[in-house]
């Protein structure tokens, strides 16, 4: 059950809830009842991405062999009844919000999901060129390196993996023979393009990283922080 809790991302974030601690508990049942309670670092975070995680995280404890039946709910957020309500009625997001006094949703999500998948595509070019660019690698080798070639070398990390997943997810080249460094359409990069196109992947890269930070340090001030004073209290 964790490890498919662990399939579910932050699409802003582009790291696992199992890894951001926005699971705060589930339990499986001898039936096969799975029940799962999320967080987020505030109370005021995006509906758009909350009802992704929520609804995410319902579809993959689902499939894990053996569950008869799942709950998956999140908590301390102000639009938690429409999400909770709308994922356990298998609703969209649009349908969900259908009279909230949160407001109305406008489109579905999978073109959010989209965006982000291509951040952080973008980001992982960084990751993964950014050992060999250390190592000396310059434009012209890097605008002719395919992802295949990347095996065994500096370059051929969990990084690497990360990267061609999330391209394959949004239809970006993303075997053995496509380039390393493509756009956002999945033409490659020319040698000329390569030092822009690195800068602009690097900061795609900083930019998730410390929003990821940041939210971290958020949930542990809301839950650690108010956790002590309770327990002080006492």
């Amino acid at each position: 059950m964790w490890s498919a809790l662990g399939t579910v991302l932050d699409p802003e974030l582009d790291e696992p809830i199992t890894e951001l601690d926005f699971v705060e508990s589930w339990s499986v049942s001898p039936a096969g009842e799975v029940v799962v309670g999320l967080r987020l670092p505030t109370f005021f975070c995006a509906p758009n991405f909350s009802f992704l995680m929520v609804a995410d995280a319902y579809d993959a404890v689902t499939a894990v062999p053996g569950v008869t039946r799942a709950e998956v709910t999140l908590a301390d957020h102000h639009a938690s009844d429409e999400i909770n309500g709308g994922v356990a009625a298998h609703a969209g997001f649009v349908e969900s919000f259908e009279g909230s006094i949160n407001g109305q949703a406008a489109a579905e999500l999978d073109e959010l999901r989209h965006t982000f998948l291509a951040k952080a595509a973008l980001a992982g070019q960084d990751r993964v060129a950014r050992p060999l660019v250390d190592a000396g690698r310059g434009p012209d080798e890097l605008a002719g390196l395919t992802l295949g070639e990347l095996v065994g070398t500096e370059a051929d990390t969990e990084e690497l993996t990360r990267m061609r997943t999330r391209r394959r997810a949004i239809g970006l080249p993303a075997g053995d023979d496509a380039p390393l460094l493509v756009h956002s359409d999945g033409t490659a990069v020319t040698v000329e393009q390569v030092p822009l196109h690195l800068r602009r992947a690097r900061l795609q890269r900083v930019g998730i990283e410390t929003n990821g930070e940041y939210c971290k340090g958020l949930l542990k001030i809301r839950y650690e922080t108010g956790r002590t004073a309770a327990t002080a209290g006492h």
